[in-house]
């Protein structure tokens, strides 16, 4: 402490339960600084993943398809995952199997750009699917 005291330093214990405790002499205050600047510097770099949803239907024609198709490739070359989900109302239940063949056609026409990270599930009424950019870009 007398060591500390005569630099203008803390006396900082590093680890306390090691017999004799580990003290290091620092200035505590520049070290604060230090890590609060180097935390606020990761979180400005960090990436946040946002998870945009495609509404499709079981009905939906081939030039609508291509439409969503190219917006989906908008949201993954942003780096975003995105939702696609079909929704079924009345008779479509019976007919659920069509819904996933939309949603496999979907998935070729995004192309090698997404990967499947949930596969097309059912989920109550409406069938759910999770893209999310690929590896390799």
């Amino acid at each position: 402490m007398r060591l500390a005291d005569e630099q203008g330093l803390d006396l900082v214990k590093i680890a306390a339960q090691a017999t004799p405790p580990v003290c290091k002499i620092m200035d505590y205050g520049k070290y604060k600084f230090e890590m609060l600047k180097k935390q606020k510097e990761a979180r400005k770099n960090q990436k946040v993943v946002e998870l945009k949803e495609i509404w499709l239907s079981m009905t939906i024609d081939i030039g609508d398809l291509n439409v969503k198709a190219r917006q989906a490739q908008k949201f993954l070359s942003g780096g975003n995952k995105i939702k696609v989900s079909i929704r079924m109302r009345g008779r479509q239940n019976a007919h659920s199997s069509l819904g996933v063949d939309v949603m496999n056609k979907f998935i070729e026409l995004v192309g090698p750009s997404a990967q499947v990270e949930k596969k097309p599930m059912f989920e109550g009424r409406s069938i759910l699917m999770i893209l999310a950019p690929s590896k390799s870009n």
